[in-house]
């Protein structure tokens, strides 16, 4: 292993029980009052290390990982840590520290396979920012852009997938466009590591390309939890990343449909 490796798996160590009961204790009235949170299905979760994949929403401010840690806290309890992927720029700085006490590490595949053979519940949205800031008009569309990666975990490790799907994270604001051909031609992918330059319009200031950050809406969210996926009953020991992958995503496709048909009004609900 590399010495990053050893950093990144301290990265898992850090989880604070006390200090994350803090700050979902602090989350929750907001998230219920503001964003209407709900989780539902959470009583087919599989016991011990399990690999939640998500479709990611709301640009800047997403709320998928705080809405789902608050439920499912709630639920289980502080024993079993949920763990985020996230990107190396969430981990610098001085609020680094304290994303990490919460559950929150850096995205390689050494970091997600540690915390779910520690038993662990991962978060990974294998979208990412790409995800996050699909046009309004594709809100309820699952676009991983081709990352598969999540898949090959699930099999190293041997823990079920558990597909997420969440509405209403894209209403916050209007995505117009994810500013690929803006991001190119300014060079931002050598810099932030970001392949696009997103082009929104919000509060309180209107046109954004990313700043000035415009405030979220307060949309309700809803987050679906469906049944967990075992990989090896599913598809044999030896299984077609692709296979698995097209699945996954045509489940989440179907469930994201019939969530949406549901929704009466944007932002209302």
């Amino acid at each position: 292993m590399t010495d990053s490796d050893h950093l990144d798996a301290g990265d898992i160590g850090k989880f604070d029980p006390v200090l994350t009961q803090r700050m979902v204790g602090v989350m929750r009235p907001f998230l219920k009052a503001y964003f209407r949170s709900e989780v539902r299905g959470l009583g087919s979760f599989p016991p011990g290390g399990a690999l939640v994949v998500g479709n990611h929403s709301g640009g800047m401010f997403p709320m998928d990982v705080p809405i789902f840690s608050v439920h499912f806290y709630e639920k289980f309890g502080y024993d079993r840590p949920v763990y985020t992927l996230s990107h190396d720029i969430l981990m610098t700085g001085p609020t680094g520290e304290l994303f990490r006490r919460t559950g929150y590490i850096r995205a390689n595949r050494e970091n997600a396979a540690l915390a779910l053979r520690s038993g662990g519940v991962v978060i990974v949205f294998p979208g990412g920012d790409y995800d996050a800031y699909r046009p309004t008009l594709s809100e309820n569309v699952i676009d991983f852009n081709g990352r598969k990666g999540y898949v090959r975990t699930a099999i190293e490790t041997g823990v079920p997938i558990v597909p997420a799907v969440s509405i209403g994270g894209q209403e916050t604001q209007l995505y117009l466009s994810r500013g690929t051909w803006l991001a190119e031609r300014l060079g931002v992918k050598r810099l932030l590591r970001s392949a696009i330059l997103p082009l929104s319009f919000g509060f309180p200031f209107g046109f954004s390309a990313v700043i000035p950050p415009n405030l979220p809406l307060p949309t309700k969210i809803v987050t679906q939890v469906l049944d967990p996926i075992d990989v090896a009953a599913e598809f044999g020991e030896d299984p077609d990343i692709d296979e698995v992958d097209e699945h996954v995503r045509s489940v989440m496709q179907q469930a994201l449909t019939d969530l949406a048909a549901k929704r009466r009004f944007p932002i209302l609900g």
